[in-house]
C-alpha cells in the first residue's frame, strides 16, 4: 500500500472528511479547484505557444508573414525539428500522451475509469505546444482536452475519488480547458458530458458546469473576454438562403468522414514504418514543410485562415484546394 504524504495526512484528509459528509459538496469544492487549475492551465498552455512560435519564428503571433519572411529551408526545417522534440519528449515520458488527445481520454474513462498518469499534464502541454509553435498542422482542441482531463484525473487521484467520481473530475477537467481555451462555458460543459462521458446525468453535470465557468472567469480575467473567432453579421435576406446551408452541411458532415478516415489510414500507414517514433514524427514535420511551400495555411492551427475567410478575404478555389491539403 502506497504510503500517505505528509500533506495529505495533515491538511487534505482533515478537509476531505469535512466533506465526505455531503458527496454534493465534495463534488462542487473538488470541481471549482480543477475548474480554476483548468483555467491556469488554458492559458499557460496559449503563453506556452507564444513562448516557443519567438523560439522558432522570431515572432510571439504566428502569421503568414512571418512565414513568408522565413528562408525556405527553415520552412522545412522548423516543423522537422519540431515534430522530433515532441517524439522525444512523448516516447521517453509519456507515451500516452501520443495521439489526437480525446480519444485516449475517452480510452481513459471507459477502461481505465478516468485514471491517467500526472505526467500527462505536462509532457502533452509541452509537446503540443512545441508542435503547434513549430507549424506542426494541428489545434490546440485535443491537446487542451488531454491536459484538463489529465490535470482532473490528478486531482481526483489525490483526493481519493472512487472510480465514478474520478470519471466526472476527468471531465470536469475537459470541460475547463475547452471553456477557457475558446471562452466558451456553455460549449466546454456539454462536449464534455456528451462526448467524454457519454452522460446528462445531474450528478455528472453540476459539477462539470462549475468547472467549466470557473475555468471560463479565469480565462477572461487574463485574456479578455472576446470570442475565438469575430463573425460579422449575417442576414437572412430568403428562406432560399437554407438550400446552400443544407448543402453546407451534408458537404462538412462527407468531408469529416473523410477526415477521419485519412487519420486512420495514416496511423496505419506510420505504424508500418520500421523507424523510431522520434523519427516519424520528425518525417511528419518534413512533410509539413514541404505540403507549405504551395500552401502556407496548413501550418498551425489555421485561425488566421479562418478569420481571412470570415471576413472573405480569400480566393475560393485557395479554399477549396486548402480542404484537401490541410487533411494530408
Amino acid at each position: 500500500m502506497r504510503k500517505e504524504s505528509k500533506f495529505f495526512k495533515y491538511l487534505a484528509k482533515p478537509f476531505l472528511d469535512i466533506l465526505g459528509r455531503s458527496e454534493h459538496i465534495y463534488m462542487v469544492v473538488i470541481a471549482i479547484i480543477i475548474g480554476v487549475l483548468g483555467g491556469f492551465g488554458a492559458v499557460g498552455f496559449r503563453y506556452l505557444i507564444q513562448l516557443f512560435q519567438k523560439i522558432f519564428w522570431q515572432t510571439n503571433r504566428f502569421s503568414l508573414f512571418a512565414v513568408n519572411n522565413t528562408p525556405l529551408l527553415l520552412r522545412v526545417a522548423i516543423p522537422a525539428f519540431g515534430g522530433l522534440l515532441c517524439g522525444l519528449l512523448v516516447y521517453y515520458f509519456a507515451k500516452e500522451a501520443r495521439g489526437h488527445g480525446v480519444p485516449e481520454v475517452m480510452e481513459a474513462v471507459a477502461l481505465r475509469s478516468g485514471v491517467i498518469r500526472p505526467r500527462v499534464v505536462v509532457v502533452k502541454a509541452l509537446a503540443s505546444a512545441i508542435s503547434i509553435a513549430s507549424g506542426g498542422s494541428v489545434g490546440r482542441e485535443g491537446p487542451i482536452v488531454q491536459v484538463g482531463s489529465a490535470l482532473g484525473s490528478s486531482i481526483g487521484q489525490f483526493f481519493k475519488a472512487n472510480a465514478r467520481q474520478l470519471k466526472t473530475l476527468v471531465g470536469c477537467g475537459a470541460a475547463a480547458g475547452i471553456a477557457a481555451t475558446f471562452n466558451a462555458p456553455i460549449a466546454g460543459a456539454l462536449f464534455a458530458t456528451e462526448i467524454i462521458l457519454g452522460d446528462f446525468g445531474v450528478s455528472q453535470f453540476s459539477p462539470i458546469v462549475i468547472s467549466s465557468v470557473a475555468a471560463t472567469v479565469l480565462s477572461r480575467h487574463f485574456m479578455g473576454n472576446l470570442p475565438a473567432f469575430e463573425i460579422p453579421k449575417y442576414q437572412l435576406v430568403s428562406a432560399y438562403e437554407f438550400i446552400p446551408y443544407f448543402i453546407l452541411g451534408i458537404s462538412a458532415g462527407l468531408i469529416g468522414v473523410l477526415y477521419n478516415i485519412c487519420i486512420h489510414k495514416s496511423d496505419d500507414l506510420f505504424e508500418k514504418i520500421a523507424l523510431p517514433d522520434p523519427v516519424k514524427a520528425m518525417l511528419g514535420g518534413s512533410i509539413i514543410g514541404v505540403i507549405a511551400f504551395g500552401f502556407p495555411q496548413v501550418y498551425g492551427v489555421g485561425y488566421e485562415t479562418i478569420t481571412n475567410v470570415l471576413r472573405g478575404n480569400s480566393v475560393a478555389l485557395t479554399l477549396l484546394a486548402l480542404i484537401f491539403v490541410k487533411i494530408l
